[in-house]
């Protein structure tokens, strides 16, 4: 807006200043008036000329007077061009500055991040120090109780020195009865063999140790009736000897694996009439092997005479693969005879009967008669089926 009144401005002042100069050059040429001895005709491009002049100040003078930006322009252009070039400098400088700026806060946003990182790291590994520091805490707890536990069983086993001491010299005593029956027994009369089962049962784990200790007294009670009854001698006399700390550390054993346990107390050695009967603990985990009724081996034959013999050795025959087999499955064997089952021999004769029956081809299946453990015994039903006819 400013401009557009400073042209208006200009252009009244430049038609009045022409208006004058007009008239006077007019007034000039008609009264033919000479300047300077001049002729009229001179004098008046004089006077032309000198208006021109004047108009071009006036507007020069009415401009610079009207705006400060023409009095710049006309009068401070060099200081102006000097400034707008300090000014460039200055905006090249502080864009230099700007991109150096930029440089500096992307390397500071990076290491911002990897910083941010790791906090992160370092959060993680606070976690998992708390995490650790919460199962030490756990643990010290624990080492603790045991403490406590190894404290009492300290006490427990000084107080059972005295015992052990007792024990001790019955060994001693024991071992030299021992050597002086070296002859009875090279010549003397065995009662039990190295290995012999005197007794054997399942024990149940899940309870407290005093339970099991309990059963395992019941099986070593029951080995020294059937020793007793062998010899002859008072059942309420204590015949057959264990080391105890053998017997308590059993007991733990069955009580810390969680898992049911065939116990059987054999003889240790060859014992002769008149020695003391040591016996040692055996330990097998116990396991169903055979329920009531699953088969447990089937096998074909071909009866080609009606022998008793060949059908006795049918029989046999697949009585020796069932005992090879059972033990493979888990049914622990006699030690002595290494059998793992018991049959009448009215039940065997039944089975021979029946193969010798059967005329052709026929099928002999052993089924076991009841749910069989780990302990055994094996108990058998035997059936026999006739599949052909002999020619």
């Amino acid at each position: 807006m400013y401009g557009i009144v400073l042209i208006a401005a200009l252009i009244v002042t430049g038609g009045a200043i022409a208006v004058i100069g007009d008239r006077v050059g007019s007034k000039v040429g008609k009264k033919k008036l000479s300047l300077f001895g001049l002729r009229p005709r001179h004098t008046s491009v004089i006077v032309t000329i000198i208006t021109g002049v004047v108009i071009t100040t006036l507007t020069f003078a009415v401009l610079a007077a009207a705006s400060e930006n023409v009095r710049v322009a006309l009068f401070g252009m060099e200081k102006l061009n000097e400034e707008m070039r300090g000014t460039q400098a200055r905006l090249d400088e502080a864009g230099q500055k700007l991109a150096a700026a930029e440089k500096q806060q992307r390397a500071a946003g990076e290491a911002l991040k990897k910083s941010q990182g790791e906090v992160d790291a370092l959060k993680q590994e606070q976690a998992e120090l708390e995490v650790r520091t919460q199962e030490l805490t756990e643990g010290n707890a624990q080492l603790e109780t045991a403490k406590r536990e190894l404290t009492a069983a300290n006490e427990n086993l000084t107080a059972q020195n005295g015992t052990l001491a007792t024990e001790n010299k019955e060994l001693e005593q024991r071992t030299e009865a021992l050597r002086e029956g070296l002859i009875i027994m090279r010549e003397g009369d065995i009662i039990f063999r190295a290995g012999e089962v005197l007794s054997s049962g399942v024990v149940r784990s899940g309870r407290p140790s005093e339970e099991i200790r309990g059963d395992m007294g019941a099986l070593l009670q029951l080995a020294n009736a059937g020793v007793a009854e062998r010899l002859g001698a008072d059942k309420e006399e204590n015949l057959v000897w264990i080391y105890t700390p053998e017997f308590e550390e059993a007991a733990k054993v069955i009580a810390e694996t969680g898992d049911d346990a065939v116990v059987r107390i054999v003889a240790a050695g060859n014992l002769v009439r008149g020695e003391p009967v040591r016996a040692t603990l055996e330990m097998f985990k116990n396991r169903t092997v055979y329920r009531q009724g699953e088969l447990v081996l089937a096998r074909s034959f071909l009866l080609s005479t009606d022998q008793q013999g060949e059908a006795e050795n049918i029989v046999m025959s697949l009585l020796q693969e069932v005992n090879a087999v059972a033990k493979e499955q888990g049914v622990l064997p006699d030690p002595i005879r290494g059998s793992v089952g018991v049959m009448a021999s009215s039940q065997f004769y039944e089975a021979v009967n029946a193969v010798a029956a059967t005329r052709g081809t026929g099928k002999i299946s052993a089924y076991a008669r009841e749910q069989t453990d780990s302990v055994g015994p094996l108990r058998l039903r035997l059936v026999v089926e006739a599949e052909g006819t002999a020619e």
